[in-house]
């Protein structure tokens, strides 16, 4: 698996399968059976966080197996983290916000980026520094509706909607043109996720992506 994607085909994947499960987790027992299962229950992009401890090794152990699954670092807030994160096999960094050093080390590497941001002026920013997409964080504030309207100013600009995004509302999310969602501890509690409850994660996956 290479650990440096073209972003474009990263972004093809992505607008593919509509989904990113973002795990939190105070402990990932098995990485590889986590990205396994999320995989059978049809989600192929997996965002392991820096909010879990030990995140180098996970991530080298996950994408060293996880064939089928892009497996990328989350909550990268730092140069330093984007740096480890790529050393460890991340196939893609996503931000909780603007870090402009965070997509320098991006671009370096050859990684794509999703970049945090909630209004226009945000989403105009996090495209000067290069964004492959653009995370709208966190997206309940706003609601669906707030999707409708970035659409005039950025028509066609890849956004994805993270933040209180369940198998209720994601498609409301779709329908009102968000290209992808994030999936959390509707799909991946962290509870389910420390116990090794690999059979309900791949329940809940397969739940979250018929509500597509």
């Amino acid at each position: 698996m290479s650990n440096t994607p073209d972003p474009s085909t990263s972004l093809d994947a992505l607008t593919a399968d509509r989904v990113i499960a973002v795990v939190r987790a105070p402990v990932v027992p098995d990485p590889v059976a986590l990205c396994e299962a999320l995989r059978e229950g049809g989600i192929r992009w997996v965002e392991l966080t820096w909010t879990t401890p030990g995140l180098d090794d996970l991530l080298r152990r996950a994408t060293a197996h996880g064939d089928g699954v892009l497996v990328g670092a989350g909550t990268v807030t730092t140069a330093e983290q984007a740096v480890r994160a790529a050393d460890a096999g991340a196939r893609y960094l996503v931000t909780p916000g603007l870090r402009p050093e965070v997509a320098e080390v991006a671009h370096d590497r050859g990684l794509p980026v999703v970049m945090g941001a909630l209004t226009p002026t945000e989403v105009g920013q996090a495209l000067d520094l290069g964004a492959t997409a653009v995370k709208i964080f966190p997206a309940h504030a706003f609601g669906p509706r707030h999707f409708k309207d970035l659409a005039g100013p950025y028509p066609g600009v890849p956004l994805v909607a993270s933040g209180g995004v369940n198998a209720a509302n994601a498609a409301e999310y779709l329908r009102a043109g968000a290209l992808a969602v994030c999936a959390g501890s509707d799909v991946v509690p962290p509870a389910a996720v420390a116990a090794g409850d690999w059979e309900g994660i791949t329940a809940r996956a397969r739940e979250f992506v018929a509500a597509l």
